[in-house]
């Protein structure tokens, strides 16, 4: 038993080995933008709209040679915003408030499993569809000012998204993300939180 336990860890050791062999790295700069809606639980409470943010940062991804897979990871500034309309309602408008744009100014850290699909007889060199899957851990770095929100240091994302690698250069994405815990709630309604909503496109420039 111990025989054939020592030979299963040093086969599995040898795969990991020749994987990790095969491998390839690179890393990029990031640069885009972001279309957020602040979703709150009673929706009938606050409305809200949504709004445009900026996204910047590096990335980085580990390939693994001719099976297509792969890992990514990034570190990001993005500024998520959307418009509360607490002025339009009375219950809101009674305790001084009014329709105000919160921010959120996060680093972010997305993890991915990406697939680029590379069997295309030679043009994948000019261009390779991608897909990718992953949490993204968002750090809270500052929210808006004021008197009515309160916001959790650290969020919680599922980040997914498709896009293209142009001459094994630059890659252009559409994602979405959204958050699995709180992103602010009202102190006047506990209860009444609020998630980010995210639709996002970006373009990284890998430098090798």
């Amino acid at each position: 038993m111990k025989k054939k336990t020592f030979t299963l860890l040093f086969s599995l050791l040898l795969v990991s080995a020749s994987a990790l062999a095969q491998t390839s790295s690179r890393w990029g700069i990031t640069a885009g933008a972001n279309y957020n809606e602040i979703h709150f639980k009673q929706t009938d409470i606050v409305p809200s709209s949504r709004m445009w943010g900026p996204q910047v940062g590096l990335t980085g991804e580990m390939n693994f040679s001719g099976i297509g897979f792969g890992v990514e990871g990034a570190l990001l500034y993005t500024l998520k915003q959307g418009k509360v309309n607490y002025g339009d309602r009375t219950m809101w408008a009674a305790v001084g408030a009014d329709n105000e744009t919160v921010s959120m100014h996060y680093i972010d850290v997305p993890l991915h499993l990406k697939f680029k699909y590379h069997r295309l007889n030679g043009f994948e060199e000019t261009l390779m569809p991608l897909v990718y899957v992953g949490p993204q851990f968002s750090f809270l770095a500052h929210g808006s000012h004021g008197n009515l929100n309160t916001y959790p240091p650290v969020n919680v994302y599922l980040d997914m998204g498709a896009g293209i690698e142009l001459l094994q250069r630059v890659q252009i994405r559409a994602g979405y993300n959204f958050s699995i815990g709180q992103s602010f709630h009202t102190k006047l309604l506990d209860e009444n939180f609020a998630k980010n909503r995210t639709w996002y496109v970006n373009l990284t420039w890998f430098l090798k």
